[in-house]
Parts: structure tokens; C-alpha cells; sequence
């Protein structure tokens, strides 16, 4: 691939890219940021789900519950999965029943997205998320690579039959206490749901617990498209999970990186800041809607963007009658 420069290291520099006719496939890699204008919390930062874990509400053991003190992320292990389905099924149960009503609507940032795909610049989503927000905007399907799995598909982990969402979420509303105290109908103790097929308390939606390998199709694309990138975007993602975040060096040496988050990310895994950097661009200090918005105007997007108003979160919907 022929070496590729930005005019200048900034949101300016990148929408001139794009204009250009130089860049003709982007790729965007997605965390839990590009969701938090839809009013979901994202995982690591304060306020998030791992931050306001309590362990103590949880049913567990006490060797259990002093894991995810000690480690968070235990909550969504597959060990602890597999020992335990209640800690998983209670720290979920708002997510998944708010899933099952589309209780969250897509942000700015997905819809900048689409965008991308309208004007024949998207080559590949790979989204992190599982709050399958990205479906909501008409992205094609096939664009979207689901990297660690949807809330909106319940599958078993053990035999891997499915059972339609709404069955599941009767059995959740009846089954799973809540810990969060928002609805008052919740039983007050958490049992089991059992696999209708095997019988097995296994029956989850189909996100990719840690400890549990990616998607083959993840792979797949990561070597089939990733080399020949005219542009990473990387958006609401800390870059500490992988392999997920291998994406950032699986692009060409002079291929450039948007990198959209409130602090620098990805240091260590090269991504360079300040004077050190070539080609990569940090859009910080800001939201991923606040740095996308700013993005549309410089692409003159505005009016794709008033067309889906009426789709947006109700306080971005505020934003846009203002552009």
C-alpha cells in the first residue's frame, strides 16, 4: 500500500483524508464509549459496571464474591459462569430485559457509522458491544462483527440450542432478583433457569464470556481486511481486552488511527501521542458523540444526520435541532 499522510494530525486532517478519494476503506473498532449517549454505562470508567459492582448483593459464595473484589471481571468468567450462573444472569438482568424492549437507542456515534457505510467508506465493524445498538441504524449486517457476542440471541454454553429472547426474559423477570432495587416486582431471591433442551443452568445470552475463545469469523476478516486499510478508527474502547485489540496492529505501517476517547489509549500496544506521533490522530477530552458530531459538520454530513433525528437519544436529538 503507497504511503499515506494526513495533511495535519487532527479531526480536520481526517475528514480532508476522506474527501480525497485516497481513502477508500475504513475500519472502526467500537468499545462500550460510543454507547454511553444512549445512557448505558460503559464498563471501566467510574460510575460504570465495574466500578459500582458490590459483590456482597450477589449470589455467590464468599470465595467467590472475594474473587470479583479482588477482580471484576470474574463476574463474567467463564469459570464463574460455569459454577455459578447467578452472578452473570444478576449483574445482566437490567441490560437484558432493557435489550428486549430497545430501551436504548442508538448515539450519534453509531449513526456516524452508518454514515460511513452510505457514502461507500466501511469495510468492517468490529464492535466489542453487546448491546447490539449498531443493528438500529440499518447498518448491513454483514459489516458488523460481533466480537464478543450479542445480548439480543440467548443461547446454552453447554449444548449451544437456542431459546427465543422472549422466553428467556419471562424467566429472568421470574427467576432473577435484582440487585440494582429499580423494579419492584423482582423476587427477592435469585434460582436457576435451566436449558429447555439439556436441563443445564447454562442458558445465557450468546456474549462471549471471558475465557471463552472470539468468533471464528473475527479472525477471519482481522487477516482478510485489516492489511488493506485506508483508515482505523478506534472509538469508547480502553484497548486493554484482547485479542480485540491486536485490531491496532494489524493495520498497515502508514495506515492512520483515529483514536477517539476521553484519555490516550493503546500506548503499549504503539499507538503514539503528541510530538511522537505520524499517523496517529487523538481526538480526546471530549465524548465520542461530541468528537463524531464535529466530525459530520467537517464531512457535511448535517443533514443525514437531521434526517434520523427523531431516532437519537433525547438529548441528542436537543444537539441536532441546534446544527
Amino acid at each position: 500500500m503507497a504511503t499515506i499522510r494526513l495533511s495535519s494530525l487532527d479531526l480536520r486532517g481526517i475528514a480532508e483524508y476522506l474527501k480525497s478519494g485516497a481513502c477508500k476503506s475504513v475500519v472502526v473498532l467500537t468499545g462500550a464509549g460510543v454507547s454511553t449517549g444512549a445512557g448505558i454505562p460503559d464498563f471501566r470508567s467510574p460510575g460504570g459496571l465495574y466500578d459500582s459492582l458490590r459483590p456482597e448483593l450477589i449470589t455467590a459464595t464468599e470465595n467467590q464474591r472475594s474473587a470479583m473484589r479482588s477482580d471484576q471481571t470474574w463476574v463474567v468468567m467463564k469459570d464463574m459462569f460455569f459454577a455459578n450462573q447467578l452472578p452473570y444472569m444478576e449483574v445482566r438482568r437490567p441490560f437484558i430485559l432493557g435489550t428486549q424492549h430497545q430501551k436504548w437507542k442508538a448515539t450519534i456515534s453509531h449513526w456516524f457509522i452508518r454514515f460511513l457505510e452510505e457514502e461507500q467508506f466501511l469495510t468492517r465493524l468490529f464492535t466489542q458491544n453487546i448491546d447490539g445498538l449498531d443493528y438500529q441504524t440499518d447498518l448491513t449486517r454483514e459489516l458488523i462483527c460481533n466480537v464478543h457476542g450479542s445480548l439480543g440471541r440467548v443461547s446454552c454454553e453447554g449444548c449451544q440450542e437456542e431459546m427465543p429472547l422472549d422466553d428467556f426474559c419471562v424467566q429472568v423477570r421470574k427467576n432473577i432478583k435484582d440487585i440494582y432495587n429499580v423494579d419492584p416486582d423482582a423476587p427477592k431471591e435469585s434460582s436457576n433457569i435451566p436449558c429447555p433442551s439439556c436441563s443445564r443452568p447454562l442458558v445465557k445470552p450468546s456474549t462471549v464470556l471471558f475465557g471463552s475463545s472470539l468468533p471464528r469469523d473475527f479472525f477471519v476478516h482481522c487477516k482478510q481486511e485489516l492489511p488493506n486499510a485506508d483508515l482505523l478508527i478506534v472509538a469508547g474502547t480502553s484497548l486493554v481486552v484482547s485479542p480485540a485489540n491486536q485490531v491496532v496492529q494489524m493495520v498497515g505501517q502508514d495506515c492512520p488511527r483515529l483514536i477517539v476517547n476521553k484519555e490516550p489509549v493503546g500506548a503499549e500496544l504503539g499507538i503514539r501521542y503528541g510530538s511522537s506521533a505520524t499517523r496517529d490522530v487523538f481526538a480526546g477530552d471530549r465524548s465520542c458523540d461530541e468528537v463524531f458530531l464535529e466530525l459530520i459538520r467537517l464531512m457535511g454530513w448535517e443533514d443525514k444526520l437531521r434526517r434520523i433525528r427523531d431516532r437519537l437519544p433525547e438529548d441528542s436529538q436537543a444537539i441536532v435541532s441546534a446544527i
